[in-house]
């Protein structure tokens, strides 16, 4: 043993912690491996979706059995009156058209849950977590992915819907997209943290039945709000204090080049919300997955 190992160390000297290998070896991550990073996850989501027809015709048919069938029987009974951001009557089609592009962002967004459940179940999560980006940046890449997935079924609907003559001004085709952005992240948010309580596949169909259905019909999507009021107090509170309205509202407002700052706010608000809550739900040492030992617990 030498004697510079023997000899005491000054009072307040403090021994430097040993460095590991990888910290000396760990990449400074810069801006283009972040967007490299970001480019994979979501054109990942987007090549996914292109290699599914049954989900691209899945997502039409729904909306369009609503628009085809059920608006046409319910046309003269449910006449829609002069309200904002109509400026005259309008025909029962015209009206549920925003609702029915939220029921496609939100069946979306459940699909998107449904593959992080997969990918959580098969290992492919894992990887994703274990990766040197943060969690935050790997869960917003992600949400954006299936947000890009949803504008292109959305403008697939728009498609049909105009040959049906459901025409708002052409001007409204690109007002409209940044209030799908933001719906269909608050959607998207919404549902990424509930792929964080959903432990097996099978369990999913009956979460999204719990969740989906209820969130669609009790919302402005098929009715005007004052119609609900006139039915039930206490169904038109409900309706008005769910975020699906808001983001049905906020889409209907934008087709017209107008804005519902109050649903713009709702929405933004609930994004944040829901996307903290999957941040902190897929924490290794906090979250949800950490307390179920899923993916991610030991990373």
């Amino acid at each position: 043993m030498s004697l510079q190992s023997t000899q005491p160390q000054p009072l307040g000297h403090r021994a430097a912690a040993p460095v590991s290998a990888w910290d000396q070896d760990r990449p400074r991550l810069g801006f283009g491996a972040y967007l490299t990073c970001f480019n994979g996850i979501v054109w990942r989501e987007v090549l996914r979706y292109l290699h599914q027809r049954e989900r691209f015709l899945s997502a039409l048919v729904r909306p369009l059995v609503w628009l085809f069938i059920f608006a046409a029987g319910f046309r003269q009974t449910l006449g829609v009156s002069i309200i904002p951001p109509y400026e005259t009557y309008v025909l029962y089609e015209v009206f549920i058209t925003p609702g029915l592009i939220g029921m496609i962002q939100l069946f979306n967004a459940m699909q998107s849950s449904l593959s992080m459940v997969y990918d959580r179940e098969t290992g492919a999560m894992r990887t994703l977590l274990v990766s040197p980006f943060p969690r935050s940046f790997l869960l917003t890449s992600k949400l954006v992915g299936g947000v890009a997935v949803s504008l292109l079924q959305v403008y697939a609907f728009l498609l049909v819907a105009y040959f049906w003559e459901i025409e708002p001004p052409l001007f409204g085709y690109l007002t409209v997209l940044p209030a799908l952005i933001l719906s269909g992240l608050m959607l998207g948010s919404m549902a990424l943290f509930m792929s964080s309580i959903i432990r097996q596949l099978e369990n999913f169909a009956g979460v999204m039945n719990f969740v989906i259905f209820p969130m669609f019909f009790a919302s402005s999507a098929l009715y005007p709000l004052w119609r609900i009021r006139e039915s039930s107090v206490l169904l038109y509170y409900v309706c008005l204090y769910n975020p699906f309205t808001h983001a049905v509202e906020l889409i209907r407002f934008a087709l017209y080049g107008d804005v519902n700052w109050i649903s713009l706010a709702v929405v933004i608000g609930c994004t944040l919300l829901f996307l903290g809550g999957a941040v902190y739900a897929y924490n290794p040492s906090k979250g949800l997955i950490a307390r179920r030992g899923g993916p991610g617990a030991g990373a």
